[in-house]
């Protein structure tokens, strides 16, 4: 599995994501041309290699030009409300998934945001941020991440940095109160550093895509990457690192596989909409399985169980999201054991093009073969197909598979 690791020592902003992800190879090409739905010059998104208390790394740089003036990140641009943002990205030619995850992301600012100002989300705007400037930080970490193929991502514990910061709203301490509201969930701290190190923006990017972790995880380092922050600190190096590598499909037990445990709740009083992004953000921060189970409590009252299986080193992380994203007062966990087939991935080729496979093997022999469905999503809408169609033209080819263990 290919993932990446994010170390956050010196906090995390989303020009410093992004910059990380251009240093590990993303063109920055690549951006603009993603990014070109966007009402800004394609020359107004840059990078460049620059020095860091002597560590070489990536500047990504937005610069928003407006009927007033021209800005460089971090000055005020017009503010813009989640409607205008939705808008945007609704209409935009991203993926889905890149689409939906932006989303998700941006709805997490614009609560963080609500919730300290005591507003509603959709009636808040974007102000310091600079809703240009966050839609490229945003959209483009999320196209990079997808550019380089990673699968899972991790993130150490956040330096906030410390002193103050200056907003519209006045002189408020750090981090600032949207950042901390993101960051609700992760393990945080602060240096002697006088500066605002993460950002809204970085905050929420990092706390909707990533595991939060207390270390590195078992991983194979391939390749690391270094975004730069905007001033350069005499005591410590103003950057973001991110490891990327590979995470193997089987791993000594006594070294690697966590203890796995089960969190349940019921919930009788939320809306069935809510349950959707609350298991997607539950998938993608780590957990293994996430479903619902109807149910009758008390009363005769009909309510639905949350299960969640998840490896218990991320168990905080998740209690979190299920506090933040449902109605329950309170968890349950207890601990399981289980069994899983060794899984291998393969490729085949179709009429429409290349679909990864997995393969699930005991003792040696196949026992079980299938198309990434994904993959069949993905070339069916590219050649005006029907998924079921690609999934066949794959299964076909994947019979060879069978055929040539079974030989």
């Amino acid at each position: 599995m290919d993932i990446a690791y994010i170390e956050c020592a010196s906090g995390a902003s989303g020009d410093m994501l992004v910059g990380a992800l251009i240093d590990l190879g993303v063109p920055i090409d690549y951006l603009r041309d993603n990014l070109s739905f966007l009402p800004i010059e394609r020359d107004c998104i840059s990078c460049k290699s620059v020095l860091r208390s002597g560590l070489k790394a990536t500047k990504f740089d937005v610069c928003v030009e407006d009927d007033h003036h021209s800005a460089r990140k971090g000055v005020e641009t017009p503010g813009k409300k989640w409607s205008d943002v939705e808008r945007i990205i609704n209409a935009s030619t991203l993926k889905d998934t890149i689409k939906v995850r932006g989303l998700r992301i941006f709805k997490g600012l614009f609560d963080a945001e609500a919730s300290v100002h005591g507003t509603c989300y959709d009636q808040t705007h974007l102000h310091e941020l600079g809703a240009i400037d966050c839609l490229v930080d945003i959209l483009g970490y999320l196209l990079a991440v997808d550019y380089l193929g990673i699968e899972r991502q991790f993130v150490s514990p956040v330096n906030v940095g410390s002193g103050v910061v200056r907003t519209q709203h006045g002189i408020l301490p750090v981090p600032a109160p949207a950042t901390a509201q993101l960051l609700k969930g992760m393990s945080v701290y602060s240096t002697d550093i006088n500066a605002e190190l993460t950002t809204p923006t970085g905050a929420a990017i990092i706390s909707h895509e990533c595991c939060a972790v207390a270390h590195m995880p078992l991983m194979t380092i391939t390749d690391i990457g270094c975004g730069a922050g905007q001033r350069d600190f005499p005591t410590a190096a103003n950057a973001l690192r991110v490891f990327r590598g590979e995470m193997p499909d089987v791993m000594q037990p006594e070294i690697a596989v966590p203890k796995i445990i089960v969190i349940e709740t019921n919930i009788d009083d939320m809306s069935p909409q809510l349950y959707e992004p609350l298991m997607t953000r539950l998938l993608e921060a780590g957990a293994l399985d996430v479903f619902l189970t109807p149910i009758i409590m008390k009363k005769g009252r009909p309510a639905i169980k949350l299960t969640i299986i998840t490896p218990a080193d991320i168990r905080e992380a998740l209690t979190g999201i299920v506090f933040a994203e449902t109605t329950t007062i309170g968890l349950r966990y207890y601990g399981v054991e289980r069994q899983t087939l060794e899984r291998q991935m393969t490729t085949v080729a179709t009429p429409y093009g290349d679909v990864r496979v997995k393969i699930a093997l005991h003792d040696g022999r196949v026992t079980n073969v299938a198309p990434e469905f994904e993959d069949c999503r993905a070339l069916a809408h590219k050649h005006n197909a029907a998924v079921r169609d690609v999934y066949a033209a794959a299964l076909q080819q994947i019979n060879g598979i069978r055929e040539a263990q079974v030989r």
